[in-house]
């Protein structure tokens, strides 16, 4: 499709009277909308008439009411505290939760392991920082097809119901109280 002169002249005749750019487009046939507005963009056509469709709305005007201090103060209607039922009440804790002993503690240095030791059947939980000669892995006993013993698998596979509380709360900005599936704890 070329942009003929007769062309040209029925777009900017169409755009001053006032159609959209999808209208323009449908009239003249074979050019998208987007065309329709590069060519009006390239052609330096800016305001045109209001749709012919479209009335004129009359405005209301305002109650002319003094604007005060103290007139907003003593309103007796509550102030609007914007999307409230979002909002999320700080639920309080139902029973405290129970110290974890420290994880250097938990496992004896029999059991630990390097990943050189590291088996189909050891714990492959990781303990340190990797770039410290004290790092090593739990290498307990793991169950067949998980790579975590028992403990760490509560830490590594929450269940949604959690992430999603631990989502919201963190979302509303709440302090979110630390879980034995949230806590991580390195020696």
């Amino acid at each position: 499709m070329s942009w003929t002169n007769e062309r040209v002249e029925l777009l900017k005749k169409l755009w001053a009277e006032g159609h959209s750019a999808s209208q323009i487009a449908g009239e003249l046939g074979g050019v998208t909308r987007n065309a329709v507005i590069g060519k009006v963009h390239r052609l330096g056509l800016s305001g045109r008439a209001k749709a012919p469709s479209s009335s004129p709305k009359p405005r209301r005007a305002r109650p002319s009411t003094p604007s005060t201090a103290s007139s907003r103060s003593s309103s007796a209607a509550p102030k609007s505290q914007g999307a409230t039922a979002l909002k999320m009440d700080a639920a309080p804790a139902s029973k405290p939760l129970p110290e974890e002993e420290p994880l250097a503690e938990l496992i004896p240095i029999s059991e630990r392991a390097t990943i050189l030791t590291l088996t189909e059947r050891t714990c492959k939980w990781p303990i340190g920082d990797p770039s410290t000669d004290d790092f090593y892995f739990c290498g307990r006993t793991s169950d067949a097809g998980v790579p975590y013993c028992a403990h760490h698998c509560k830490i590594a596979y929450q269940p949604v119901s959690d992430r999603r509380r631990d989502r919201r709360m963190t979302a509303a900005n709440q302090p979110v109280a630390p879980t034995p599936q949230t806590q991580f704890q390195a020696s």
